[in-house]
């Protein structure tokens, strides 16, 4: 994501060096509180299984921007710059590439967050996950990858990066949806930066492949069967299958696109893919645009616009012409929190998103709605409005904050609406969740689903529904202290690699945690710990300002997707399991638990 951190680049450098928040007590959870051992026992007592899926495969392409600069070991960063490709195992195209206008070498793909997953609604046991794909975090340097499973998750044997769209210096943002054939659409935003003398970025840069835009919002679609990992749909009627490029709207930037299909087959407007994402007047990349965009830097008073496109897809992986953009929610302020559309049984596409007057302000998480397949939007409504934070102790910045579905069976005479989110209004960051149960006229008073007693964070909440309307809410979860000093989690989890030595402090190391409620928000037992090991953040992680500056990155956001009787999460690990991590990357762990 974007711009959503415009403007907090400073706060997190301070925080790097001491800054931190004041702790206070919430109100408890309604499942009560849960000791921290038996959150840390309710991995194998819930019988959650998970697997690394990323390390299963050697990826490697040829990045259009070659960068080769690194970070030492004693700097948290074990293999740390690019890295030439030894030999791919995935079957992708290492490059060159036609969107590519220089030839360079391939490059190993490292590490592997922000990620997003879905179960095909044709065949439960088939899921696609996607990430960012890098190949030199600390310079961010990245493309959108995928994994793929045909067996419920256990392996994961075709992955690569997505094709189509090598020729842009990065693409961020990855998200994707099945349509009613179980063709998979992914959604993504590829887009220019170079770097200057300081080795930050100069984003959106006219020195990277002029031929091409500085910025899209494109599609690429994995037809159901692909039997390769290059086997995507990138053109549409003989051209690249843009939705929209920049600049747009006279701005110059997009900011956090998102995808929903519609797949009832009741519904008048079966297949329509709808894709939204927010537009930007100024230079996304935290301050460090060209001097040109910091002229044109949006003042933090003026809104911004949730646009919405939809094109008709097809059997065959095909799709009709995107319509012209609409926007369907004015937000206030230059700091937008992304764009969530989720489509009701009825064919109703709801849209959520949130906007801020200054990155120090509340966010108000704003609703609409369209009836008639995107034709027109509904009076938009405030949900709620709610202060997100920066995270304690740690250089990663701030996330995405929201997250936003449908229910696919009705509760009364509507199907509930669900609004999972952060909040710190005073204290440590927590994960509260509200509902609607008539169109989102009303909402519920919000529950706080982290259900620890100390002051461990919990942050990046995720939500989906079950087709049965279990609601899985999941996040990241700092509750557990790191491993301590000299055991065996400890060298797993490469404490020896960070700088800070974080060995048996608490609010610091990370845990994945999903709870689980019937539709009504009647919780479904405790939080379940979705990851077999504590792993921390601090390895490996993205600089996503430049490799000088210690602000870092471990996603926005991470998948979370319910069916065929399971909860599944996406999440970042970079703990040492079993050896197949052994410069503690960012991988991807994909873990499932049971649906009661």
């Amino acid at each position: 994501m974007l711009m959503r951190v415009r403007g907090r680049v400073g706060a997190l450098v301070a925080l790097c060096f001491g800054v931190s928040v004041a702790a206070a007590h919430a109100a408890a959870p309604p499942q009560g509180y849960q000791t921290d051992a038996a959150f840390a026992r309710s991995y194998g007592a819930r019988g959650v299984t998970s697997v690394a899926a990323t390390t299963q495969r050697v990826s490697c392409y040829a990045p259009e921007v070659l960068r080769l600069l690194g970070l030492a070991p004693e700097q948290g960063f074990p293999q740390g710059g690019g890295t030439p490709c030894p030999v791919a195992t995935t079957g992708e195209n290492i490059g060159p590439y036609p969107t590519q206008d220089v030839r360079g070498p391939a490059l190993l793909v490292k590490d592997h967050s922000e990620s997003d997953i879905r179960v095909d609604p044709t065949n439960a046991r088939h899921l696609i996950g996607i990430s960012k794909w890098f190949v030199n975090s600390e310079d961010y340097n990245h493309l959108t990858g995928f994994f793929e499973s045909f067996d419920g998750g256990a392996t994961w044997p075709q992955q690569g990066h997505v094709p189509g769209y090598e020729g842009w210096t990065d693409n961020s943002d990855p998200v994707g949806a099945f349509d009613p054939w179980g063709n998979y659409y992914a959604v993504v935003l590829p887009y220019m930066f170079d770097y200057d003398s300081g080795q930050r970025h100069n984003f959106l840069s006219p020195r990277v492949n002029p031929a091409l835009p500085r910025m899209v919002v494109g599609v690429a679609v994995r037809p159901r069967r692909a039997a390769t990992p290059d086997t995507w749909l990138t053109a549409h009627d003989g051209r690249p299958d843009f939705v929209a490029t920049t600049p747009f709207a006279g701005l110059p930037a997009f900011d956090k696109q998102w995808i929903a299909i519609d797949t009832n087959r009741r519904s008048k407007h079966v297949g329509r893919v709808y894709v939204s994402w927010a537009i930007s007047g100024a230079d996304a990349e935290e301050g460090q645009g060209s001097s040109a965009l910091r002229g044109r830097r949006l003042q933090g008073a003026e809104p911004q616009q949730v646009y919405v496109s939809h094109a008709d897809a097809r059997p065959d992986g095909s799709h009709t012409d995107w319509s012209v953009p609409k926007p369907a929610l004015t937000l206030p302020g230059a700091d937008v929190n992304g764009s969530l559309p989720h489509v009701a049984p009825d064919g109703t596409i709801w849209l959520e998103a949130s906007g801020s007057t200054s990155s120090n302000q509340p966010f108000t998480a704003l609703l609409t709605s369209s009836t008639n397949g995107g034709a027109t939007w509904s009076r938009q409504r405030a949900i709620v409005r709610h202060l997100p934070s920066l995270y304690d102790n740690t250089t990663f910045r701030s996330a995405f904050g929201e997250a936003f579905t449908v229910g696919p069976r009705k509760v009364g005479k509507f199907y509930p609406l669900y609004l999972a989110y952060e909040d710190a209004p005073t204290g440590p960051v927590e994960v509260r969740l509200t509902a609607s149960f008539d169109g989102g006229k009303h909402w519920r008073r919000p529950v706080r689903v982290n259900d620890n007693r100390g002051g461990g964070e919990a942050f990046q909440a995720g939500l989906t529904v079950s087709p049965s309307g279990t609601v899985a809410v999941a996040f990241y979860d700092r509750r557990l202290a790191c491993p301590a000093q000299g055991t065996v989690e400890a060298v797993g989890a490469g404490l020896q690699f960070d700088p800070a030595a974080p060995s048996g402090r608490g609010n610091y190391c990370i845990n994945t945690a999903v709870q689980l409620y019937r539709p009504g928000l009647r919780p479904i037992g405790h939080n379940a710990r979705m990851s077999p090991h504590t792993w921390d953040p601090q390895l490996s992680a993205a600089r996503f300002v430049c490799v000088c500056v210690p602000a870092s990155f471990i996603g926005d956001y991470f998948g979370v997707d319910a069916r065929g009787g399971f909860v599944y999460t996406a999440s970042v690990t970079t703990y040492n399991e079993g050896g197949q991590n052994p410069f503690f990357h960012q991988q991807q762990l994909v873990s499932k638990l049971k649906t009661p």
